[in-house]
């Protein structure tokens, strides 16, 4: 049993990464199969309805991993400027290394959202649950309940945003330059 559930964790893994770096119609089965070093029957035993089941694991596997991180990172300060700010500059130094990073989840929520209900609602789940942290961070810290959701919005559009910049230009810059402002712009 554990082989199999090991095979299975491949897979989403796998999927999780190319998914984030090229997108859904930018990976084929073939590919992750490969790349996984998994038998096509484990595939296919795991996900019988095919790439999109494989695809909303892999989206669900980027939210807890991400979920996970965010939690760590705003945990690290009791202030909910200090601990956004912090969270946001290891985003940034991320694009300092010589690793791969792709869009968590922009990338395949941006090109399945108009073709394919179930990817998009997955995606929706995952910017629900990393918005929800941030509110829960804010809240604890007595922001209102309204200040709390507008800003955790807000963090989310400028995380999303500062992402895609940093990828285009291979730095960090852009998410340092928007963790410098979280003060000016987040206020009770």
């Amino acid at each position: 049993m554990g082989s199999k559930r090991s095979a299975k964790d491949q897979l989403i893994e796998t999927a999780s990464r190319l998914f984030r770096l090229r997108g859904y119609h930018g990976v084929g089965l073939k590919e992750i199969i490969e790349e996984s070093g998994t038998a096509k029957g484990s595939l296919y035993h795991y996900f019988p309805e095919g790439k999109e089941q494989l695809a909303i694991a892999a989206i669900e596997h980027t939210k807890n991993f991400v979920s996970d991180k965010v939690q760590e990172d705003l945990a690290e300060a009791a202030d909910p400027i200090n601990a956004i700010q912090g969270h946001i500059q290891k985003l940034a130094q991320e694009f300092n290394k010589d690793s791969v990073f792709g869009l968590p989840i922009g990338t395949i929520a941006g090109e399945t959202y108009l073709t394919n209900e179930p990817i998009r609602a997955a995606c929706q789940s995952v910017f629900d649950e990393w918005q929800r942290l941030y509110e829960e961070k804010l809240l604890s810290s007595g922001y209102s309940e309204k200040q709390s959701a507008d800003y955790a919005l807000v963090l989310i559009a400028l995380i999303e945003g500062g992402i895609i910049l940093s990828i285009a230009s291979k730095s960090g810059e852009a998410l340092s330059r928007i963790a410098s402002q979280i003060p000016l712009l987040i206020k009770k």
